[in-house]
């Protein structure tokens, strides 16, 4: 679908639509967000201030033997899901603000839809956000202040479509970052620091309400933004469409945990 929107050197900016959620489950999100990248034509912005209750998310490729200490994740009863894009593994709760860009592949240009165009330029948009507040840095695939990670993200790329997401520790319990093994494969800038030397708080820098409005504001400086209601959206595929992200039954996590 071709929408009008701002007028953009040498065309026209396109339309993306922005849908606020508060306190939507995690599970539900991914399952939202699979949605739209592969059944809508449009460009999404969805920005999560939070999820219900604690949830460790892996990346499509992830082996959870590795990645997550199991025991405790059985005894504690806390959900694992495997999402539907790349990247790392994160424990997600009420702390956490979810922010995912769902684009067409022509609707910004110059980045070509690949992996590190579509993290240079998602980098340069949340500088924006940041600008004047903290020592914000684009670090190997993370969002950080300075050497701390505060931003972890994950894609995935179709035919003509690709999906960039966030789960922003805007705050976080220390106790949960012990469900999460070092991950043997890690970013360089981390020189294997624990997770407590690792990352940092974003309230510690600004408000959540602040945050999100900010991003807001930067992300209709490349679109031409249109607020929309999860009332809004067509329902009627929902049943038919087959996700592929899924929550782990208890046996899987048992299965992993006997080494």
């Amino acid at each position: 679908m071709s929408v009008l929107g701002k007028a953009r050197e040498g065309g026209i900016i396109p339309l993306m639509k922005v849908l606020r959620l508060k306190g939507m489950s995690i599970l539900d999100q991914l399952h939202l967000e699979e949605r739209l990248l592969r059944t809508s034509s449009d460009n999404w912005c969805l920005i999560n201030g939070g999820t219900t209750s604690p949830s460790i998310v892996m990346g499509l490729s992830g082996k959870l033997s590795e990645l997550v200490e199991t025991k405790s994740v059985l005894r504690d009863h806390i959900p694992i899901i495997r999402r539907f894009t790349g990247g790392g593994t994160v424990i997600v709760d009420n702390g956490t603000i979810f922010v995912t860009l769902i684009c067409n592949k022509d609707a910004v240009p110059n980045v070509q839809p690949f992996p590190r165009p579509i993290m240079s330029w998602s980098g340069q948009l949340y500088s924006k956000v940041f600008e004047g507040l903290a020592d914000f840095h684009l670090r190997e695939n993370d969002y950080a202040f300075g050497d701390r990670k505060f931003g972890g993200n994950a894609q995935s790329i179709t035919k003509n479509r690709w999906v960039h997401h966030t789960s922003f520790l805007w705050d976080y319990e220390a106790k949960n970052m012990s469900y999460l093994k070092l991950p043997t494969k890690a970013p360089k800038y981390r020189l294997t620091r624990d997770h407590m030397d690792f990352i940092c708080r974003m309230k510690e820098y600004m408000p959540r309400s602040e945050f999100i409005e900010r991003t807001i504001k930067a992300v209709g400086d490349e679109f031409s933004v249109s607020p929309v209601s999860l009332e809004s959206l067509n329902s009627d595929s929902v049943s038919e469409y087959v996700h592929t992200t899924k929550l782990l039954t208890e046996q899987e996590i048992r299965e992993a945990s006997i080494v």
